[in-house]
């Protein structure tokens, strides 16, 4: 019997960069009250939004990704054609195939590298980068660039009062590369796709495509239930990554959640018992639900404003649709 030889990779993998893309429009909550039955106060107090940006036709996914993947190549160090791997989480472009990876991958300058998209909601990140991470310690890639992009724009029903002030659009990029020390703890996920019908999109593209109905596509989801959810369930998430990385809460420096929804996050905080000295990503205030880009945006953004810094150890957690969770301890690029 033939013995194959065994995978040869790094014996650790970290992120070594990041990169976030924002639309040039910001939308006040004053122009979403245009379609809806409410006000600036109750949006305010429901989710702790106050602005988002919405994606003109030109920003496209592709366009957006590209942006951020060029910062976060920079921020790494190393040129595009190092890149042999490109993850792209994204539940909003809207082509099917080719996966929208290939195409960035192409328009960034890759040399040839693996390239796929994935869809995981608001967890795709954790997804991506759990991936990226085994990727370059199996020895198939020796740099991974992991994006999550939306355009939740496009799939935002503005008469839904109860999701039409929810949802932006961004970019958010990192690369992730070899280490000498874990700087990618163990990742906590899965999925309870009982609860699947809480996160959803209204209806099939086939649907619409046969004039079953005349209402294009729309996420839609049941606040309450995904509330509960999130707040008691993601929080024992939160605290199982902690004790797979061998961390308590107190040696945290950072706590960076997808950007769902303000007081989910500060129930986290409340829940996990996070000393005061950790920073908590609040990003959600003028960015909204970016879903896959929320967590690498918010990354980005703590790092450019020094609210954060380089070395820093961090607790990321995604969840959403499917209901899926992704949740990992991170050294910070």
């Amino acid at each position: 019997m033939a013995k194959i030889k065994p995978s040869q990779g790094a014996p650790y993998a970290r992120i070594m960069g990041v990169g976030g893309y924002r639309p040039t429009r910001v939308v006040p909550n004053e122009v979403i009250l245009e379609t809806i039955d409410s006000s600036d106060e109750w949006i305010r107090s429901r989710s702790g939004i106050a602005t988002r940006h919405w994606a003109s036709p030109e920003e496209t996914v592709t366009a957006m990704s590209v942006e951020a993947a060029g910062k976060a190549i920079a921020d790494a160090g190393i040129t595009p054609a190092q890149i042999s791997g490109v993850i792209v989480s994204t539940v909003s472009h809207f082509k099917q195939t080719p996966a929208v990876a290939t195409e960035i991958a192409d328009k960034i300058g890759a040399n040839k590298p693996a390239a796929f998209d994935i869809s995981a909601g608001c967890a795709g990140f954790g997804y991506g980068l759990t991936l990226a991470k085994g990727m370059v310690v199996e020895g198939s890639a020796e740099y991974v660039l992991v994006i999550g992009v939306e355009r939740l724009s496009d799939l935002t029903d503005l008469e839904d009062r109860a999701t039409a002030f929810l949802f932006g659009d961004g970019a958010g990029a990192v690369v992730v590369g070899p280490a000498k020390e874990p700087a990618i703890g163990p990742t906590v996920w899965g999925s309870e796709g009982d609860k699947s019908e809480t996160i959803k999109q209204t209806v099939a593209w086939t649907d619409y495509r046969d004039g079953t109905v005349e209402k294009f596509p729309a996420i839609t989801q049941e606040g309450q239930a995904v509330f509960r959810w999130a707040v008691f369930e993601m929080a024992k998430v939160a605290q199982q990554a902690l004790d797979a990385a061998g961390i308590s809460a107190a040696d945290l420096d950072v706590f960076i959640p997808h950007q769902a929804n303000m007081r989910i996050i500060d129930s986290m905080v409340k829940t996990l018992k996070l000393p005061e000295h950790v920073t908590v990503a609040r990003d959600v205030e003028t960015t909204g639900n970016t879903s896959a880009a929320s967590i690498p945006l918010a990354m980005e953004r703590l790092l450019a404003t020094g609210q954060a810094k380089s070395g820093d150890t961090a607790l990321v957690i995604g969840f959403g649709a499917g209901l899926v969770y992704a949740a990992t301890v991170v050294t910070l690029p």
